[in-house]
């Protein structure tokens, strides 16, 4: 019998096997709380839902475009002016099934097979993965508290001959971010090394004292990718974009055209919306900082005083060396014995993520309260 291709001798997303888990519990009768997964616990803003009804009643929800609806990428583009002060024209937007695909398309259309590619560890591990299967040579940057979790002009000196960097801001798992200083210091060094940028922004709104920058403010070239999943919570619509430089729109959409025909139309005339229920979603950023508030509060007191600068998205990153060396372990055992989900440092950080763990708080506020509550006790 033939084998399967190697490219999918990946490492496994164990977010989703801490889901798994939790949900079998859930089943069972357990009680859980979610501090595993990095999605909203609230649905989509109410303008959103309206105007994917009407696009029930009122359209044949048909492909679109490859790069989606010029209605999108205008209000895409016109977020970029009032957020940012940036002019993004439309014809550099192309709207994506989630970030998701965005990554997977920028990597393709940027990196050959056994180019280098540098990023943070510990970092989003979907990066990684999608990299590998691509036949690209990940280079893990091992940043430190003192980087702020971030990548450095510093370790990308040290790095070796470079093809990309990935930079992501906030990030995922630290919540950490990059200032403008930080930003411009890296958008110039890969300028100057000709290394590709990409930038994660799917977390840009969701941060706590300080804005986000995006890439574009400094290197207008930079690829950059976004996403309606948090800000908006928008997850399960599947629907992100990203701003590619002029040399890749070509390669994007006729990569895009062949791999997915067309972001999700129903999501598409839903996300022109979003950009209307601003409102509504800065009523959950301030839920999200009470909840970082209980959490940077309680977790100390509970016994975990090692925790990443959560400037933004809606993580606590946390060292737990001292109670064990095993992160998968201790994970299933606190989900055992509490009734807690939460997700190993081993997932974002392949080489010293044996020793922390991730906290979601993008659930209940009661959640956190009861959590911190419950790890106080058990540890």
């Amino acid at each position: 019998m033939p084998r399967p291709a190697t490219r999918g001798d990946v490492d496994p997303f164990i977010v989703m096997q801490v889901m798994s888990a939790a949900a079998e519990r859930e089943a069972a009768g357990g009680d859980v709380l979610h501090l595993e997964v990095g999605q909203p616990s609230t649905p989509a803003p109410k303008g959103v839902l309206e105007a994917a009804r009407r696009a029930l009643d009122t359209d044949k929800i048909g492909y679109t475009l490859a790069l989606g609806m010029p209605a999108l990428r205008e209000r895409i583009s016109a977020h970029y002016r009032d957020w940012y002060g940036v002019d993004v024209p439309i014809e550099r937007i192309a709207v994506t099934t989630g970030s998701s695909s965005g990554f997977t398309l920028a990597f393709l259309s940027a990196f050959e097979h056994g180019a280098r590619v540098a990023l943070a560890s510990p970092g989003y591990p979907a990066y990684r993965n999608i990299l590998t299967a691509l036949g690209v040579e990940v280079v893990d940057l091992q940043t430190e508290l003192a980087d702020r979790f971030q990548p450095t002009v510093a370790r990308l000196d040290k790095a070796g001959p470079l093809d990309g960097v990935i930079v992501a801001s906030p990030s995922n798992p630290t919540g950490t971010m990059l200032g403008e200083d930080s930003m411009k210091a890296i958008t110039g060094w890969c300028r100057a090394n000709d290394v590709r940028l990409i930038s994660d922004e799917i977390y840009h709104g969701i941060t706590f004292g300080q804005r986000s920058v995006s890439a574009l403010e400094s290197d207008p070239d930079a690829l950059v990718i976004n996403s309606f999943s948090k800000y908006f919570s928008m997850t399960g619509w599947r629907i992100g974009w990203m701003i590619a430089p002029p040399d890749l729109i070509g390669p994007v959409e006729r990569l895009a055209s062949n791999f997915f025909i067309s972001a999700p139309t129903l999501s598409q005339f839903a996300a022109i919306a979003a950009f209307d229920c601003i409102d509504e979603a800065q009523e959950n950023v301030a839920r999200y900082a009470r909840n970082r508030e209980i959490l940077l509060n309680d977790l100390p007191a509970a016994g975990l005083d090692d925790l990443a600068p959560a400037d933004g998205a809606f993580y606590i990153y946390a060292n737990v060396a001292r109670y064990t060396n095993d992160s998968v372990d201790f994970c299933r055992r606190i989900l055992a014995e509490t009734g807690i989900a939460c997700t190993p440092g081993i997932d974002f950080d392949p080489s010293r993520g044996h020793a922390s763990i991730r906290f979601s708080f993008a659930g209940s506020s009661d959640d956190m309260a009861e959590a911190c509550k419950r790890l106080k006790a058990w540890l």
